[in-house]
């Protein structure tokens, strides 16, 4: 390695040698793509097919002379882009935060001395000083190590510091790679040094570390769209497809009925105009945006709009597991003491072995520990957390018990001891690894004394030790000798000690999570644990949670090294746990995943998570224990790091995309009610029962508060308990039937109102003709005047037919009070351009009176009545 790398183990490299290798090799710094300009964001909003369509019809209508309805329709394109660009403002900070984990000084031996640089100027082949506190400026193969310790959750999941050994070979290697996490005699870019000291030789720096491959994962990984984007596209193309189509069928109907070429165009346009709900993708944006809002209060904060929707659509929930499933913080689950095998609250501090169990624990312990200030090693910080649960502080033990003398930990002994002061006496206290610890042993503390140890005592020891091992508990033996004075032999200090007792810790499961679970499986939601922890810790924590019940559900990096993607995607739907992996492996299963069709959510916190946070359909980051990385990566960021605010997202996801699916529906049936009344009257060669002024103002205004209600509109309780629709779900799933049928009632009912205004204006002037050419301009305006009133009660009316497909509408009519406004607003509005005679004139409408106000209500209730009556045979159906 030292002669490949053209270094010295003793001396680094020579000042001159590290500026050529910097000039060869570039700054020890991570490179990424460009971040996106403001207009590329504002271009990436409108770079839409429906968007397009909407811009086109903007264009025509300027082009015909029609320029209030160009403006209009471009201010709604404006809209839309404005709400998506100002929600995904904070961009792309994922690269950013991750080359601000890079140290900003690294000490190196240059020429033979030790020397401070910048690490950006570390290269491959210097020689790298670690001492604990300091982070590591790039990936190192460690050649000296003394009791070196190296905390790399960040990067593998691991929650204690790694114990390295530059000496460590391992025996064999599965598939020719070694997980991150097995590397003993490795160190990585960013990662932390806790205890110890060493020296290792830089091999990669910049984007060839670790840190630089997830970086570069980071620039590869495919966002794709979600769902309901899916959707919304392909009702753009049916729309614009429709529109154009309309046009020529409309113009080749019209040349055939020998009508004028410009007024056919002009009708054409009218129709194409009806076709585009051009309130349809701003009011989508504003109710995904006021979801937004409302997630805030679960602790949920949204980075990109889209996430909103594309949570109620998960049916696969990719989990990481330390800091996610569990607390990040090591925990004293179970103890052995004086025959007593139990969890940690059922120990007795009135027995003299149980007591001694945890004064030997906190006083052999070098970590502090305050409820809102810990310093030190995880796992002794958890030793002084389980004596704090029976309020025993270690600082009034250590002035009870002075330490006079120790022995500190060492890799190789896996062993620690002190000498402490014992009621004018000495005790030697030790504690470490059972398997070092045992041999050590010739007495026992149990039966309120101390009796020579038997080899049924040292079974029992072994088997307790493997029933907790076998838990994935991490276990620590206690062992004391009391000694007449402080004078004693550093060598002499573990010899012939007394065996006290074992505790068992794990970093423990989150006390709401195994219910969230629950409510997953309820929804049809699966939970996949992923995480560069060890197998049986893993399975330990997923077998606890509900996650997995078999360890052949479990599968290790090694293996997924072993197979192809078309290999693990048959054999993935029976998976659960995913273990010793790394990032490049993360983002594999995610993709296999979202191959098979799954809309997939991964949550995490660590570095090693940030590139399958960006690949995962919602990517999911922890706000409070969650590194800057993987808020950056992520789609959202949970405020508590609580795995039970997915479980709500998701509710609230389904929620949002339930009332944007009632909304898009109201939508489209009340333009297809348009198109209905447009093409049947021109089909009959009758006069256009519509101005384009008349749909654009019903298009913009009438429909879009009633939109915005019902995209507002109350929660199913009932959400949950549904499975999650599919990916491949259209939008018009089980409902085209349904736009349709309430489409040509509104149509129908318009036209309706046309004929009668006609008529009624006949019978005033004494005439009833229905060929274009018969009419007077004060006969049009009244029967469209009367068209309009109806098109825009209508669907104002058919708005809460949208809120249940059982529920009569009479049934909790004011639980949506939005919907209840719009409906008052809509129809002041309506009287107002109506009866105020400057707005009048701008509408081209005729004042109506009494009688006319009356058909006009009694034809707008007409959806209100189909949809009644629909509804009590639907209940009669539910009941049968």
């Amino acid at each position: 390695m030292l002669a490949k790398l053209g270094s010295d183990q003793h001396t680094g490299l020579s000042g001159a040698e590290a500026g050529k290798r910097l000039e060869q090799h570039g700054p020890n710094k991570l490179i990424g793509k460009k971040p996106k300009t403001l207009i590329q964001r504002i271009f990436a909003q409108i770079n839409d097919v429906l968007v397009y369509v909407l811009i086109g019809a903007a264009v025509i209508s300027g082009a015909m002379g029609e320029v209030a309805d160009a403006i209009i329709i471009a201010l709604v394109v404006v809209l839309n882009a404005t709400v998506g660009v100002v929600q995904e403002s904070r961009a792309e900070h994922a690269l950013e935060a991750l080359k601000q984990l890079s140290t900003p000084r690294a000490v190196v031996k240059r020429d033979g001395n030790t020397v401070e640089i910048p690490s950006e100027e570390v290269v491959p082949g210097d020689l790298v000083i670690l001492d604990a506190g300091r982070y590591i400026p790039c990936d190192l193969r460690l050649v000296e190590t003394a009791n070196l310790q190296v905390e790399e959750s960040a990067l593998t999941g691991e929650s204690v510091p790694v114990d390295k050994n530059a000496d460590y070979l391992p025996d064999t290697v599965a598939n020719g790679e070694l997980p991150l996490g097995d590397q003993k005699n490795m160190a990585f870019m960013s990662t932390l040094v806790t205890y110890g000291r060493g020296a290792g030789i830089a091999i990669a720096t910049g984007m060839d570390s670790q840190i630089g491959k997830i970086a570069s994962l980071l620039d590869e990984a495919d966002e794709g769209a979600t769902p309901l984007q899916k959707n919304l596209s392909q009702v753009g193309k049916y729309l614009g497809i429709g529109a154009i189509g309309i046009c020529a069928l409309m113009f080749v109907v019209g040349l055939l009925q020998g009508r004028e070429l410009l007024d056919m165009f002009m009708t054409s346009i009218s129709l194409a105009v009806a076709a585009i709900p051009e309130g349809m993708i701003a009011i989508v944006s504003i109710v995904l945006a006021i979801g937004v809002q409302r997630m805030i209060k679960q602790n949920v904060i949204i980075r990109k709009l889209p996430a909103v929707e594309a949570l109620g659509s998960v049916n696969i929930i990719c989990s990481d597991k330390t800091g996610t499933l569990t607390q990040n913080k090591m925990t004293v689950t179970d103890f052995y003491a004086d025959g007593t095998f139990s969890k940690l609250e059922s120990l007795q501090l009135d027995n003299s072995a149980h007591r001694l169990l945890l004064e030997n624990l906190m006083l052999c312990n070098d970590a502090s520990y305050r409820p809102d200030s810990k310093t030190g090693d995880p796992t002794e910080i958890a030793l002084l957390a389980a004596g704090a649960e029976f309020n025993l502080n270690k600082e009034t033990l250590e002035q009870a018990h002075k330490r006079v003398n120790e022995l500190p930990f060492d890799s190789d002994r896996k062993l620690m001891s002190t000498l402490n002061e014992y009621d004018g006496a000495y005790y030697v206290m030790t504690k470490g690894a059972i398997d070092n610890l045992l041999p050590l042993v010739t007495h026992i503390h149990k039966n309120g004394g101390i009796e020579t140890i038997t080899e049924a005592d040292r079974k029992a020891i072994m088997d307790f030790t493997r029933q907790m091992s076998d838990n994935a508990l991490r276990v620590l033996g206690a062992a004391v000798k009391k000694v007449p004075d402080r004078h004693i032999a550093v060598d002499e200090m573990e010899q012939q000690l007394a065996f006290v007792g074992l505790v068992g810790m794990i970093d423990p499961p989150r006390t709401e999570v195994a219910q969230s679970i629950a409510v997953c499986k309820q929804a049809g939601i699966r939970t996949v644990m992923i995480t560069g922890d060890h197998r049986d810790t893993a399975f330990a924590i997923a077998k606890e949670l509900g996650i997995a019940s078999s360890k052949e559900e479990v599968m290790e990096g090694v293996e997924l090294n072993g197979i192809s993607d078309a290999e693990l995607s048959s054999r993935i739907d029976r998976l659960r746990v995913f273990a010793r992996v790394s990032p490049e492996h993360k983002v594999k299963i995610v993709s296999v995943l979202r191959a098979k069709g799954n809309i997939v959510s991964m949550t995490g916190d660590g570095v090693n998570d940030a590139p399958s946070l960006k690949q995962a359909d919602v990517g999911v980051a922890m706000g409070i224990t969650g590194t800057d990385v993987a808020k950056g990566a992520a789609d959202m960021v949970l405020t508590d790091d609580n795995f039970s605010s997915i479980v709500r997202a998701v509710e609230e996801g389904r929620n949002i995309y339930r009332n944007i699916k009632k909304a898009i529906l109201f939508l489209l049936s009340c333009n297809l009610g348009e198109i209905v009344a447009l093409f049947l009257s021109i089909l009959f060669g009758w006069a256009t029962p519509l101005r384009p002024i008349h749909i654009l103002w019903v298009n913009l205004v009438t429909d879009s508060w009633p939109a915005l209600s019902l995209g507002m509109d109350s929660k199913d309780p009932k959400v949950m308990s549904e499975k999650p629709r599919s990916s491949k779900e259209s939008l018009f799933h089980g409902k085209i039937l349904y736009v349709v049928a309430y489409g040509a009632v509104i149509g129908i009912a318009t036209l309706a109102a046309f004929i009668i205004g006609m008529k009624m204006y006949a019978e005033h002037t004494g005439f009833f003709p229905l060929m274009p050419a018969e009419y007077t301009e004060d006969a049009l305006r009244h029967a469209q005047t009367m068209a309009f009133a109806v098109l825009s009660f209508s669907q104002l009316v058919h708005s809460f037919n949208l809120r249940s497909d059982t529920k009569s509408v009479f049934q909790g009519f004011f639980t949506n009070r939005n919907l209840v406004y719009s409906l008052l607003f809509g129809v002041v509005l309506q009287v107002c351009i109506i009866s105020i005679a400057p707005l009048a004139r701008i509408f081209s409408v005729h004042a109506l009176g009494f009688q006319d106000w009356l058909i006009v209500s009694l034809l707008s209730l007409a959806p209100l009545v189909v949809s009644e009556i629909v509804k009590i045979f639907r209940r009669m159906g539910q009941s049968a």
